[in-house]
């Protein structure tokens, strides 16, 4: 039973699964968005708010606890001097994970987009319509 147990282990040793995150984490703050399976995001996901929290914080305690999770100084840098005061005035939900449409070719995984809730949507994760009125086909006379 699983009960009270909130760690998404993704089939991987803890080593891995915190490098991989990490690694998640950085280019979601290096790049704004990241395409990924959707349990690696939403487990992304609540780490990358953390950091974002961490960043809001702004010492130097809170920028030495990102830089020994996330191993990557250029991103911590960019987190706490762009996108943690971009999310100055929200308490929380600073990502949202969008669920793509299209499975993974090679093992048909569900496959999503993390991005900061600060963005617009992604364009390729919005509905489509079925035609616009102009494109429709003209009756047949």
């Amino acid at each position: 039973m699983r009960h009270r147990n909130k760690t998404l282990k993704l089939g991987r040793t803890k080593p891995h699964r915190e490098q991989m995150l990490a690694n998640l984490v950085c280019s979601l703050i290096l790049k704004g968005q990241v395409r990924t399976t959707r349990r690696k995001a939403r487990a992304a996901s609540a780490l990358a708010d953390r950091m974002i929290t961490l960043g809001k914080a702004g010492d130097l305690h809170s920028r030495r606890l990102a830089i020994s999770r996330l191993r990557q100084k250029g991103a911590v840098s960019k987190l706490f001097g762009e996108v943690a005061p971009r999310c100055a005035q929200r308490n929380g939900g600073y990502t949202r994970v969008l669920k793509l449409a299209v499975r993974r070719i090679g093992d048909a995984a569900d496959m999503a987009i993390l991005e900061w809730t600060d963005q617009a949507p992604a364009a390729d994760a919005a509905p489509k319509s079925e035609k616009p009125a102009d494109q429709a086909k003209p009756a047949a006379a």
